[in-house]
């Protein structure tokens, strides 16, 4: 039998690799039989819910073996796990859960304080499970069913749902240019465009041992899971990303590949005896979702001693569409510079580099919009016909929104943004979302949100802010638009830093010179982004 829809992943390997390795957390082990059997019995438990297919579930919860038994139970229903950024505010959380029309809400331990903030607010869903924890987080007998309990009484069967290719598989999650997150729908179809590519480009085999380390609500962290899984490879699942843990994990678990971001190859290097442990298992390690220093890749490719790929791509296109290979990290070779770009498109991507003034094509080592087209390109946002089309022309090219260009052998390097996007520490963060809020304060009168270098996550926000008169002649503080904005928003969206402006420098129709205001932090630099 063939794997070419996710729930094919699960049936094939529950009973061809039934006895292998599926998922490690920890002292816990599934195997794919026991995995299998755990997704069915889930897939019975969604459908006595109502659960039926392309219907949404929602899953609030870290790195888990229950998010898979979750992903692939809905999954044999044809219905969508919608994984939800556990970093988010409750007010960001309540918006996506309704956005998504979730009928079921699984909600991890450390969440429940979430779950009661927006439990009265949430318009779809009809059930609500609490995976176990402390018997005190449960808010008492009777307040939310134990997700254990729930799945028990079902019985282990495949209620047998075939999807189709066009079929949602997967719903992530971005955040908005306009200042409301944007439901990513990912078809069968597009992830299947890259997973066929996963023992070609990246060796992951069945006998591969994967890390699973990035949050499951990315796409570098799902996406990567699912490129793992779709091999039949055992996944090793990191709840907590601890840098000296993770140091020691490798060698534990014998651990062959894995995905990271920049920032954590930074810690890891930091744990005092890294030198010494035991990477003699690595063979591949890929990176993306924000450059990487010159002195960081060459200290971790010395230091970890395998392959190394840079992928470059979004949510939208199904991760990685440009790929850096493993032969253009060579820190000390004659071809040093291509560290600095992204690489080449894979197998079937297209690329343009576009000026968005004409919509023609510029020349090769000019700067224009990237625009991309392949069969890893999403379906469209969930509910937001309008964005979709902005998105993506008549004849299927994905704008990009990242500015870049191409060099005389078709290397594509990155050197701005063309929409206002912050990516800090791996997070995308569009300032419209975090305008929109700070606006809400009485003592601001007008606001711009830039991104400004930082050494440890590559750029925060920063907010222009110009206050507004007050009666009592008490200056706002720096400190108060922090505050005000980690009530509201995830950590990584708010600003890191405040400076105060008379007024905001605007052209001629009103819009607001952000170039301008960002042009002081980044001069002297090669690019305008971190």
């Amino acid at each position: 039998m063939g794997i070419n829809t996710v729930s094919d992943i699960i049936r094939v390997h529950g009973v061809e690799r039934a006895e292998q390795t599926a998922l490690i957390q920890g002292d816990r082990q599934l195997s794919w039989a026991e995995l299998y059997a755990r997704s069915a019995q889930v897939a019975n438990a969604l459908a006595a819910c109502g659960v039926g297919k392309q219907d949404r579930i929602a899953f609030l919860d870290k790195n888990g073996i229950e998010h898979f038994e979750l992903f692939y139970g809905a999954a044999l229903l044809n219905a969508v796990c919608v994984d939800v950024n556990w970093r988010l505010a409750p007010p960001e959380i309540e918006f996506i859960v309704n956005d998504a029309e979730a009928k079921v809400l699984v909600v991890g331990p450390d969440f429940v304080p979430v779950l009661d903030a927006i439990v009265g607010n949430l318009t779809t869903v009809t059930k609500i499970v609490v995976i176990a924890g402390p018997s005190s987080l449960l808010g008492g007998p009777g307040r939310y069913d134990d997700y254990a309990a729930w799945v028990a009484p079902f019985a282990a069967d495949d209620p047998g749902v075939a999807s189709a290719s066009s079929d949602v598989a997967f719903q992530l999650y971005s955040s908005g240019t306009t200042g409301r997150p944007k439901g990513v729908m990912l078809s069968n179809a597009n992830f299947f465009g890259l997973l066929p590519l996963a023992r070609e480009m990246w060796g992951l085999t069945p006998s591969s041992v994967n890390l699973v380390a990035m949050p499951l609500f990315h796409i570098g962290g799902g996406g990567w899971a699912v490129a793992g899984q779709y091999e039949g490879a055992a996944s090793v699942i990191v709840r907590d990303l601890d840098p000296a843990a993770l140091v020691t994990l490798i060698g534990e678990q014998r651990i062959t590949h894995g995905f990271l971001v920049p920032a954590v190859f930074q810690f890891m290097l930091m744990v005092p005896g890294v030198e010494d442990a035991d990477f003699s298992t690595l063979e591949t390690l890929v990176y993306g979702a924000s450059p990487i220093s010159e002195d960081v890749l060459a200290r971790s490719v010395e230091v970890f001693g395998c392959d190394f790929w840079q992928a470059y791509g979004l949510t939208e296109t199904t991760g990685a569409v440009v790929n850096l290979s493993p032969q253009d990290h060579d820190v000390n070779g004659p071809n040093k510079h291509r560290l600095r770009s992204c690489g080449l498109p894979g197998p079937g991507v297209e690329l343009r580099i576009v000026d968005n003034d004409d919509g023609n094509d510029v020349s090769t080592g000019e700067v224009g919009e990237i625009w991309i087209r392949s069969a890893q390109v999403m379906l469209g946002y969930w509910h937001m016909a309008e964005e979709t089309e902005k998105s993506i022309t008549p004849d299927g090219w994905f704008k990009s929104g990242d500015a870049g260009y191409l060099d005389a052998d078709g290397y594509l390097y990155i050197h701005d943004r063309v929409k206002d996007m912050i990516v800090s520490g791996g997070e995308n963060v569009y300032p419209a979302e975090v305008e929109n809020v700070l606006m809400g304060h009485p003592g601001i009168a007008d606001i711009a949100v830039i991104g400004v270098p930082h050494e440890r996550w590559g750029e925060t926000a920063k907010a222009m802010v110009v206050r507004a008169a007050n009666d009592e002649g008490v200056a706002l503080t720096e400190q108060e638009v922090i505050d005000y904005a980690k009530e509201r928003l995830a950590r990584f969206k708010c600003p890191t830093s405040v400076e105060w402006m008379e007024t905001l420098p605007r052209n001629p129709t009103g819009k607001i010179l952000k170039k301008d205001l960002r042009a002081p932090y980044w001069e002297g630099r090669s690019r305008n982004v971190n």
